[in-house]
This record gives structure tokens, C-alpha cells and sequence, in this order.
């Protein structure tokens, strides 16, 4: 435990920054929250940092927002389940785009409880499951005390004793439960469950990402 505090000490000015930007990113247009979800549907079971670079790539030549399925492949190659993951992208645009213009806000304003937004992107945007809306809410400032239980930080809650193993497969209960154990860890140390999020990745990666 002490040398997670050490951790937290050093890291945490980088940490509190990049939560910052993750709130600037709910005042950019639609076409950023957007890019932030598709970037969330790419990332289960690949490398993050490839992932932003591909979602970066995909905006810049204008696929992300136009292109078929059959064009975005190429360009996420490098991902698990591609096909998938093309035409989870292309349903999504389809299903915000309205009046030619995606429409993003109407959707994830409608209520102020954040677990019923999760739940509902869980229950309507096919390729976003807890983890994932969960990771999308969280990069545009809106889910700080979510809990993203991607791989990285289900062995550091192993590791500290807040989970006895590491699940094989996560049902909404399963996650539920270790979200709220997670919580509790958080208060208990005295570090914000989303900055708790970026120093657990930080020490598995070495770099404080999203």
C-alpha cells in the first residue's frame, strides 16, 4: 500500500491534468464525443494506444464519420474482431446521426444519474458493454466514480487484496459488485476513483493515457 501512495504522490499531478482534459472533451463538438466512443468500442481485448492512433487516423481522413465498414478495416487491422468492430462503428453513426449531423448529447444529458446513461449505451450501442460505456463515460468527463475493469486494473485489485481472483467472464452483477468493492478501496485510501483508474494503468503501462 505504501508504495501505491508513492505512486499516487508522484504521478498525481499528471493524473489530475489528463481528468481536465477528459472534461474538456465533453465541450468539443459531437464529432470528438463521438470519436471518444468508437475508440472505446475498438479497445476491448487490443492496445489502447494503437486504438487512439487508428481513431485518429479514421477522423482525419473523414472515415469515422463516412465511410462503410468495408473501408474502416484496414485502418483497425491491428485489433481483435475487426469485423465486428467496423460494423459496430458504422451501426453507432448510424443510430446518432440525425439530419445528417451527429447528435451525441441529447442522449447522455437526458438524466443526471450516470448509472442510468451507462446503462442505458450499455442497452442500446452494440460493441459497449460495462467496461466500455463505462471507459467512454469517464473520457468525456462524465463517469469520475465509474470503475473501467479492463484487465490492468482487475490484477491491481487482485494484487491489493480487493478481489481474491480474476473473473473469466464479467456479467453486470459480477462487475457491479467489484465496482462498488473498488469504490470502497478508493475512499478507504483516500484517492478519487478515476485517478485511482490512471495510477493503476499508469503502473502496469508506465504512462498515464486514458
Amino acid at each position: 500500500m505504501k508504495e501505491l501512495l508513492q505512486a499516487y504522490k508522484a504521478l498525481k499531478g499528471r493524473i489530475k491534468t489528463r481528468l481536465r482534459e477528459f472534461e474538456a472533451n465533453y465541450k468539443k463538438d459531437d464529432k470528438e464525443i463521438f470519436s471518444e466512443l468508437c475508440f472505446c468500442i475498438l479497445t476491448p481485448q487490443s492496445n489502447a494506444i494503437l486504438c487512439d492512433t487508428a481513431i485518429k487516423r479514421l477522423k482525419t481522413s473523414g472515415c469515422l464519420f463516412n465511410a462503410s465498414a468495408t473501408k474502416i478495416k484496414p485502418i483497425i487491422k491491428f485489433a481483435r474482431f475487426i469485423n465486428k468492430k467496423a460494423n459496430y462503428i458504422v451501426e453507432a453513426r448510424k443510430f446518432f446521426k440525425k439530419n445528417g449531423s451527429l447528435s451525441l448529447r441529447p442522449y447522455i444529458n437526458n438524466t443526471k444519474d450516470i448509472l442510468v446513461i451507462r446503462d442505458w449505451l450499455v442497452d442500446n450501442i452494440k460493441g459497449i458493454g460495462y467496461k466500455e460505456a463505462s471507459h467512454f463515460l469517464r473520457n468525456i468527463g462524465l463517469g469520475k466514480d465509474l470503475a473501467i475493469l479492463d484487465v490492468h486494473i482487475l490484477k491491481n485489485l487482485k494484487r491489493y487484496g480487493i478481489i481474491k481472483k480474476i473473473p473469466k467472464t464479467l456479467t453486470k452483477k459480477r462487475y457491479l459488485d467489484i465496482e462498488s468493492k473498488m469504490r470502497d478501496f478508493s475512499f478507504r485510501i483516500g484517492i478519487p476513483m478515476a485517478e485511482l483508474d490512471l495510477l493503476f494503468w499508469a503502473k502496469e503501462t508506465g504512462v498515464v493515457f486514458k
